[in-house]
């Protein structure tokens, strides 16, 4: 699934995982998109395990050099890499086409966000789970976090949900942290579809108008 927004949209400035940084040359902006997407791919491809600087070098066609220069070390990459894919995946639920995005019913796209976030947690698991670990205080004050709890909250006013939606909304996300669904895919031997469609039981029951 690709979660690219309209390249004449500006960046979403306050959604990340990293702080705000200098605006960027245009052509320095689309360098950085393009080893953050090359990154992405080699991660989604073999597992952050793969992801060195070397490689990312390799498979981006620069140098060494040019990959420390932007990113500094392997975990300042990451952390941009983690940044990258949560906001082409906000771009999408906020920007995007339907379902996903807006257009569609409130329960569909509740139900597409979260088949969309466990395709992004099998395929990237690893970076999410070490995302997830490194800020456990944290985590439930992050940006990342709280857009996708407001987007959760307004699919359930929307679609008359019972109940508290804000506290509804933790409690769905709850099931899609990154630590849980890798436990679940790796450990337990379930498949994505079966946790998707789980998730999407839980979801339309907590959707449903008193």
């Amino acid at each position: 699934m690709s979660y690219d927004t309209p390249k004449d949209r500006a960046p979403l400035p306050l959604l990340g995982a990293v702080p705000e940084v200098p605006v960027e040359r245009a052509d320095a902006a689309r360098n950085r998109r393009l080893l953050l997407d090359t990154a992405q791919r080699l991660v989604r491809e073999k597992g952050v395990r793969s992801l060195t600087m070397d490689e990312l070098a390799r498979r981006a066609g620069v140098g060494k050099g040019t990959v420390f220069r932007r990113f500094g070390t392997r975990s300042g990459l990451l952390v941009a890499l983690l940044d990258h894919s949560e906001q082409k995946f906000q771009g999408a639920f906020l920007f995007g086409p339907p379902p996903l995005g807006p257009g569609a019913p409130p329960v569909r796209r509740l139900v597409a966000f979260g088949r969309a976030r466990l395709l992004d947690i099998e395929v990237e698991g690893e970076l999410h789970r070490a995302a997830e670990l490194g800020e456990a205080e944290q985590r439930y004050r992050n940006p990342p976090y709280n857009v996708s709890r407001v987007h959760v909250t307004t699919l359930l006013r929307e679609a008359g949900a019972p109940g508290d939606p804000r506290l509804l909304a933790d409690a769905l996300l709850a099931p899609l942290a990154a630590a849980l669904v890798m436990h679940q895919l790796h450990d337990l031997g379930y498949t994505r579809d079966e946790i998707a469609d789980n998730w999407e039981t839980l979801a339309r029951r907590a959707s449903v108008p008193e």
